[in-house]
């Protein structure tokens, strides 16, 4: 995130100089040059740092050797300059440590885990998430523990997801239902799956935590708009990564930040009506596993027992719709390019789909998430997605809290430590013809049910992370996405408009996108 932000900065140089008063930049242009005196002081110690590349520049330290396609730039560097599949690099003021190896991930997220699985400071997150109480973005400590075990327990276990299996049901139906209707009114007519796809991963996520009646005043949308929104604020222009923290340079941070603090206004109106509406429902029960408590629910009944702050709740809530909305989209978009490219997989996976629902009389109306796990194909095909394209292609920052060591290189504390999860599910030396969408290679002997690499267990295999930072929404996320493709696959046959192949050009960001909208021909079966 902050390597992108790199390349704002001459644009919000220009931007702001007939408009940012003469004493802010009389300010900024000192202290930017101070912080890159005592990085230059800070490098020449007797740390054995991990390699790094020649070019370093004052102020900005290596951030000019990092083009727009980011997680590519490292990649390469990596491979020039890096040693064991680690680089150190000066992003600004910021110590940065990449990591594109297996290998050396592993050493991240289990070796020494305890000590790397802190987040680094941001003035737009730290804003955004109510000074930075949520989990996604919170550093180590008894707040980030509290509130890990409150998700973990009681929002993403597998059992509450499962709970939620109902309402995913009647999500897919209505996606169904309306891709059939488009067939039957003009055949032949190529729909815009990528809305499609973003509307049904939105009403999922809306649905958990609103409750039912999460398309009243279309909040559903709105929720999704303003997702979007906190995404882009984030991979934004962040001052603070060329002046080290100091009072007068977080001063400066919050004036930069302005058009995040204006939109956490925004969420915080939202959220603040949404609650109370459930505070008012009479609905709220003592009872935090009951199937039908919806997200908000279940945090207004743990509000005591956990300590939590209104704050806090509306942060929770806001990493909720951060985390899931997009990611799953993205995935389901990715995978359906996929197979459009790749039409003899397509068929192998419509051909297991189809054979199952019409099995031993089943003649099923739809496939179901209880049918999911006799589907282990289907299964393989998500994970191959989540390998060539994971949605968050840098996992979110590391930090280190303590000095460390890995592979006979000295990781000092303060360190940010980046992890290049799209390189590792690239990496010739972990995976064979490792660019090929191949799900094959995911499955485990044949007439198994189950699928080879569980998340966060496989270091070479990373898309929701490991280790303490794992991302707790897997199950929600993988229920959310096989049951949509499962059933587009059982119901319809798909075809590109004039037959041509679906580009897989993207752009980064937070979050890798494909630069076209995905438009399908879609046949009823």
């Amino acid at each position: 995130m902050a390597l992108e932000a790199a390349h704002h900065y001459l644009q919000f140089a220009v931007a702001n100089v007939t408009s940012t008063p003469a004493v802010l930049l009389l300010i900024v242009v000192p202290l930017l040059l101070l912080a890159s005196m005592r990085t230059a002081t800070s490098t020449k110690s007797k740390q054995r740092l991990p390699p790094s590349p020649p070019g370093k520049l004052p102020i900005i330290g290596h951030s000019h050797l990092v083009g727009p396609q980011t997680h590519l730039s490292l990649r390469d560097l990596v491979a020039k300059h890096g040693s064991n599949g680690l680089l150190f690099l000066q992003d600004g003021a910021v110590p940065t440590v990449i990591v594109s190896s297996a290998s050396a991930a592993e050493a991240v997220m289990r070796t020494n885990d305890h000590i790397l699985s802190s987040r680094p400071w941001s003035m737009a997150s730290h804003i955004l998430r109510y000074e930075t109480c949520d989990v996604a973005f919170s550093p180590l400590g008894e707040y980030w523990q509290k509130t890990r075990k409150l998700v973990n327990t009681h929002l993403l276990s597998a059992k509450k997801v499962y709970s939620f299996r109902h309402g995913r049901h009647e999500e897919v139906r209505l996606v169904i239902d309306k891709i059939r209707k488009a067939v039957a009114t003009a055949p032949g007519t190529a729909l815009d799956m990528s809305e499609i796809l973003a509307e049904y991963t939105n009403d999922v996520v809306s649905r958990s935590v609103l409750g039912a009646a999460h398309r009243k005043d279309g909040r559903n949308t709105l929720f999704r708009e303003m997702t979007m929104t906190n995404v882009d604020l984030l991979v934004g222009f962040n001052l603070e990564n060329y002046i080290p923290r100091w009072p007068l340079a977080d001063v400066l941070s919050r004036l930069v930040c302005y058009k995040v603090t204006r939109h956490l206004k925004k969420w915080d109106a939202l959220l603040e009506e949404v609650i109370q509406e459930h505070v008012h429902s009479g609905k709220q029960s003592g009872d935090k596993e009951e199937n039908s408590a919806d997200f908000i629910h279940v945090l207004l009944a743990l509000q005591e027992e956990y300590g939590l702050t209104d704050d806090n709740v509306k942060s929770l809530l806001m990493n909720i719709f951060e985390a899931a909305i997009e990611t799953s989209y993205l995935v389901l978009e990715y995978a359906m390019a996929e197979l459009m490219n790749n039409k003899d997989i397509m068929k192998k996976l419509q051909t297991e789909v189809r054979t199952y629902g019409s099995s031993e009389g089943k003649n099923l109306d739809m496939i179901r998430e209880d049918d999911l796990s006799s589907l282990p194909y289907l299964k393989a095909t998500v994970k191959e997605s989540l390998r060539l394209h994971p949605p968050g292609p840098l996992l979110l920052p590391h930090y280190s809290i303590d000095d460390c060591n890995i592979d006979g290189y000295d990781i000092p504390a303060k360190t940010r430590v980046l992890i290049n999860g799209w390189a590792i599910g690239r990496d010739p030396v972990s995976w064979e013809r490792p660019d090929d969408f191949s799900p094959e290679r995911f499955l485990q002997e044949p007439g198994s049910a189950d699928t080879q690499m569980k998340h966060g267990q496989d270091y070479k295999y990373l898309p929701f992370g490991s280790g303490r930072r794992i991302c707790p929404g897997a199950n929600f996320a993988n229920a959310t996405m096989e049951i949509m493709l499962a059933n587009l696959m059982y119901h319809f046959d798909w075809d590109v408009p004039n037959g041509t192949e679906v580009s897989m050009a993207e752009t980064f960001g937070l979050m890798l996108r494909r630069n076209d909208t995905l438009h399908l021909i879609p046949t009823i079966v």
